[in-house]
């Protein structure tokens, strides 16, 4: 079983920048995609940014090149770098990994961004 955690979410003034991170437990084979993803009470979870294990990016309408998702393999860990956040980048931002047919999720961290 993969277990995720999240950190790095906090309060941040519009224009800040803040850097996620999910660290993943457990044994598993090779990762399929790991990912970062958003949701605001009401609404539908959205895509922020994927990777897949070879390393293709794909990032979501509205990042339009504000972020950036990277991992570190040997610490199982991967990162979301937000720069000039906006007040509608507010929301619960959780990481998830598939591996085979196995998608977990993170429990979510809180990302605030103050006008």
């Amino acid at each position: 079983q993969v277990q995720l955690v999240e950190s790095g979410g906090d309060l941040v003034q519009s224009g800040g920048s803040l850097k996620l991170s999910c660290t993943a437990s457990g044994t598993f084979s090779r990762v399929n995609t790991m990912g970062w993803y958003r949701q605001n009470p009401g609404k539908q979870r959205e895509l922020v940014a994927t990777m897949t294990h070879t390393g293709s990016q794909n990032y979501g309408d509205f990042v339009k090149g504000r972020f950036t998702i990277s991992r570190d393999n040997a610490k199982k860990t991967w990162y979301l770098d937000m720069n000039s956040l906006k007040t509608d980048d507010t929301g619960v931002y959780y990481c998830n990994i598939r591996v085979g047919s196995f998608l977990g999720w993170g429990q979510g961290t809180q990302v605030t961004v103050s006008s």
